[in-house]
């Protein structure tokens, strides 16, 4: 399986993020795709750059003006303050329910909220950097499914799946599942699938397809009554307008054991299997280990070699995408898993 992997995510690095009212070191932080290029390397998987330009697919998925404003957050904050280079900038109010969201503010601090879904995605002056080359990977790995290959692995983060149209979240900025998905279709694709195995639910992801039927949405993740994102993931959202019926969610309760999460990996991938889909796109969440530090599920390390037999029976032209997953240490060794199971089924 061909590996996609930029060293420009390096240039993502925020100190701090805030988890349970503290300040703490980020979770999702540059070691994470350290250790898992160290275990691509060390079983002797091959690693390439991205070599497609994401420009144009961008507009497709995220609207102007987010990406006018991701694009230039960083220099817009220096703006304000020279001195602002040694601090991270957090939204501290958002347009909720009767506020107004039509209007882009001319002050940083209201734009940052406007653009944000929550204070989980702490930036820096790399970040626009790191997001956009995880973007190029994702179209690029299209691009070869398109040009004959079977499976392509993006080895990218900051992970994407929380981020929407004109929204980041979730430590998400640009939603590389969707520019994969958006780039197959580009590229001749009647019908593809999303499946998102993430712990938390890929809102963002749901929130682009859910009026179309072109590209089915899937997902395996905790109860949003309990677990983050809170607001999307629920069974009974379905889809709307030419969607309906094109979105499938399984909320699974805290806690979850191995052998129920198989069993609704079963279920999605049956409603995959309907769809007739011309290619899969995995949202490849590891955070469903049981030693993950922010999640609540099960999955052990073996666990993640016969989620990639299970994708694989799939029979399709497969790109599967890094998301979440943050008991870094055993991330290389899950992920490697899934590619081999992947490999061998």
């Amino acid at each position: 399986m061909i590996t996609l992997y930029s060293p420009l995510h390096e240039h993502h690095a925020p100190a701090f993020e805030f988890f349970r009212g503290q300040r703490v070191p980020c979770f999702e932080s540059p070691a994470r795709a350290g250790f898992v290029l160290n275990e691509l390397k060390a079983r002797g998987h091959a690693i390439r750059t991205p070599t497609t330009d994401s420009h144009d697919v961008l507009p497709q998925i995220h609207s102007p003006r987010y990406l006018a404003f991701l694009e230039s957050a960083w220099r817009q904050w220096l703006a304000l303050d020279p001195a602002n280079a040694a601090m991270q900038p957090f939204p501290s109010v958002w347009p909720v329910r009767s506020l107004r969201s039509d209007r882009e503010p001319v002050n940083f601090t209201g734009k940052l909220g406007l653009y944000s879904m929550d204070n989980g995605s702490p930036m820096d002056g790399g970040t626009w950097a790191a997001a956009k080359a995880g973007a190029d990977a994702a179209a690029s790995a299209a691009m070869l499914l398109s040009g004959g290959e079977r499976a392509v692995f993006c080895a990218t983060r900051p992970p994407g799946h929380h981020a929407g149209v004109d929204f980041m979240g979730g430590y998400c900025f640009l939603n590389n599942a969707a520019i994969a998905a958006q780039t197959l279709r580009n590229q001749g694709c009647t019908r593809v699938a999303v499946l998102d195995v993430d712990y938390h639910h890929g809102n963002g992801t749901q929130s682009i397809f859910y009026q179309r039927a072109d590209v089915l949405f899937v997902s395996l993740h905790g109860d949003p009554r309990t677990e983050y994102p809170f607001y999307l993931g629920h069974a009974d959202e379905t889809g709307e307008g030419e969607g309906a019926g094109f979105n499938l969610n399984l909320p699974l309760a805290a806690g979850t054991p191995s052998g129920d999460w198989f069993t609704a990996l079963d279920a999605a991938c049956a409603r995959i299997a309907q769809h007739q889909a011309d290619a899969l796109v995995v949202s490849l969440g590891l955070d469903t280990f049981e030693g993950d530090p922010i999640s609540t599920f099960h999955l052990q390390s073996g666990d993640f070699s016969r989620l990639g037999e299970r994708l694989k029976k799939l029979g399709l032209p497969t790109v599967l995408v890094m998301e979440g997953g943050y008991a870094a240490l055993e991330l290389g060794v899950n992920v490697v898993n899934v590619l081999e199971g992947f490999e061998g089924a």
